[in-house]
């Protein structure tokens, strides 16, 4: 894990959220790109240099941020953007190769009974990068035990499971898998992947009308630092990725949360 990208939004939460990305980076020796995007259309000769006035305002509220966390021995790049953040957010992908982006569940929504925003929604919707979604006020600490929660074991790609295989091997963390049963299951769901059974210690199988009411029956006898989960089209969010906004009421645990992208499923 070398490159790890934190969107900065306007949340007055936006430097712990960096301290947690920092702080998580140091263990991996990993550089952190902080970055944030706007959105200048201009088309007059006049304005010719408004985009430059623009990003130059923007890096200079960056470097603010910045200089309120404790960066340790971590670098810290600057990276802005002129346009939306999705087409942001693979731009720099596709020229540097990100391999986590932690963020907050809500970007720029202040909507308290929001788990995701409409920011961080459309990021965790439409990008395939895998993302470590940190609940507001989470300092770090060492990961010890990680439930990896899903409906179905099916995993067509064993390189998806990068993050969770790197996390688990620096901190030593014990991974516990969840199928969870939900109705309509195939026999095919089942078959939990290999690999995956190969990082757990232990496998357990439940019933559940949703796979998040088995996260939420699991959670409150384990007690997991981390929930790892999967984005596909028949994945834990399937019904969640509906809309780009997440209700508490529908979706919410109080620890981070890695989202591991099946990108053709």
């Amino acid at each position: 894990m070398n490159n790890i990208l934190v969107p900065i939004g306007t949340s007055p939460n936006s430097s712990d959220t960096l301290q947690y990305a920092i702080d998580f980076a140091s263990n991996f020796g990993a550089q952190v790109f902080v970055m944030d995007v706007y959105t200048v259309i201009s088309g007059a000769a006049s304005l010719a240099n408004v985009e430059e006035k623009v990003a130059q305002s923007n890096k200079d509220r960056l470097k603010e941020v910045i200089d309120t966390v404790n960066t340790g021995s971590v670098e810290i790049k600057i990276a802005t953007y002129n346009g939306d953040i999705v087409d942001g957010l693979q731009s720099i992908n596709k020229e540097l190769g990100i391999d986590l982006i932690i963020m907050a569940p809500r970007s720029n929504d202040i909507q308290e009974e929001l788990y995701l925003g409409n920011t961080s929604g459309r990021i965790l919707k439409q990008t395939n990068i895998p993302i470590l979604l940190i609940p507001k006020g989470t300092t770090f600490k060492p990961i010890k035990s990680i439930m990896t929660a899903f409906g179905s074991g099916i995993l067509k790609r064993n390189r998806v499971l990068n993050p969770l295989v790197a996390i688990k091997d620096k901190f030593r963390a014990k991974i516990g898998l969840l199928l969870v049963k939900r109705p309509g299951y195939s026999e095919d769901d089942l078959q939990v992947n290999t690999a995956l059974l190969d990082l757990s210690s232990q496998l357990t199988i439940t019933e559940q009308a949703t796979t998040y009411l088995g996260v939420l029956e699991y959670f409150q006898k384990e007690h997991p630092d981390m929930l790892c989960v999967f984005r596909k089209k028949r994945g834990f969010f399937k019904k969640l990725w509906e809309k780009n906004t997440v209700p508490k009421s529908e979706f919410f645990v109080p620890i981070p949360v890695l989202v591991l992208s099946v990108k053709k499923d």
